[in-house]
């Protein structure tokens, strides 16, 4: 679905490339999670992905097509297809739920309709399936800003889901939340990767939570691919080389 040939991101005002080489293919049923000190890439080489940033160098390929060499118009066609959940949200909080996820559709309607904010039944009834999907049915007509921090995600999650895209993919979607919230977030995450057989490519800080829910796992270092394999293959080694330090629980021969 998306091949990553040779891709490398330099900022013009840096010294250091953002990305360097990066080759891969992600394939459909793929639950890819994303590790990486802070600094390692993680957020450029999703925002690439996503189309948000231009290739220094090599390519990306979505569905067979290069997406450097796409006019405005056919890109934004493939960003139809892509689902953006942040790790702050991007949410307007004195919207409502449902008015949040309702703009999850823009990509897909006219200015025109977007700007007077007309929309058919069926998309408002996609609207409140995925709001009840994400557990948020008795919400839909509250502001955001009056809603927790895991609540906010599952808003993010239901917009993402509203564009009913192929790809999803998430900027650090948890960092900012307690692990029994971030937790149930991964939960629903796999329980719609799964349903939808979407590719799914998550930036996370948390090794547990990406060897508990993944079925891949990808890690950055300095901007270069330097693991690329199965949660299980991702042992003390791996650990020690992508974050430069000793895993504390490798001292008691624990697993995580």
């Amino acid at each position: 679905m998306i091949q990553v040939e040779n891709l490398t991101v330099h900022y013009p005002d840096t010294k250091v490339e953002a990305l360097t080489n990066i080759s891969l293919s992600l394939n459909k049923g793929d639950f890819v999670c994303v590790l990486g000190k802070s600094g390692a890439g993680k957020s450029t080489f999703i925002r690439t992905i996503n189309g948000l940033q231009k290739p220094t160098g090599g390519e990306i390929y979505f569905d067979g097509q290069p997406i450097s060499l796409l006019k405005e118009e056919q890109l934004r066609k493939v960003r139809r297809q892509t689902g953006m959940i942040f790790q702050h949200f991007s949410l307007v909080p004195r919207l409502t739920v449902m008015q949040n996820v309702l703009t999850g559709m823009f990509g897909y309607r006219s200015s025109f309709k977007n700007l007077i904010g007309w929309f058919t039944k069926e998309e408002l009834d996609l609207a409140k399936r995925v709001i009840s999907e994400v557990g948020l049915s008795d919400m839909a007509t509250r502001k955001v800003e009056r809603l927790s921090g895991g609540q906010k995600q599952r808003v993010g999650i239901a917009r993402a889901l509203a564009q009913q895209p192929k790809v999803l993919l998430g900027d650090e979607p948890v960092a900012s939340l307690d692990p029994g919230t971030s937790n149930r977030i991964f939960t629903l995450l796999t329980e719609m990767h799964n349903r939808l057989d979407l590719l799914t490519i998550i930036n996370v800080h948390d090794i547990e939570l990406a060897k508990r829910y993944a079925t891949r796992i990808v890690a950055l270092k300095d901007g270069k691919l330097i693991f690329d394999g199965a949660p299980e293959d991702f042992k003390d080694a791996e650990y020690e080389e992508t974050y430069e330090s000793i895993r504390q629980d490798s001292f008691f021969g624990a697993g995580i």
